[in-house]
């Protein structure tokens, strides 16, 4: 079981590096917020999952409960996660930022 976890808990390290990476490397605010929004809800899933199975360890009525609860908050970030991210882009499109385009290089 301890095993599982911990990829479990690598692969969300994982997946929040590569978003880290993405708002980093990509060059306006719309392809930033995409790369945020999408590892970050997959990487935070991840490690809930990880943190989840790891208190289930000691089989319980106590920690099931537990651990059904921390699934809970998982499936709260899936979706909670891209609907903020969507609502943080369209108002940044409402008071006038403008998305990048090649050639126009970065601002």
């Amino acid at each position: 079981m301890n095993v599982v976890v911990i990829i479990f808990l690598l692969t969300g390290l994982f997946f929040f590096a590569i978003g880290v990476l993405g708002i980093l490397r990509f060059p306006d605010f719309y392809s930033r917020l995409h790369a945020a929004g999408k590892s970050d809800s997959l990487a935070a899933v991840l490690m809930v999952i990880g943190v989840a199975l790891y208190n289930l360890q000691e089989f319980n009525v106590g920690n099931l409960l537990v651990s059904i609860k921390i699934m809970l908050i998982a499936v709260f970030i899936y979706v909670a996660s891209p609907t903020a991210t969507h609502a943080i882009t369209k108002a940044a499109l409402v008071i006038g930022v403008v998305p990048w385009a090649k050639g126009k290089g970065r601002k």
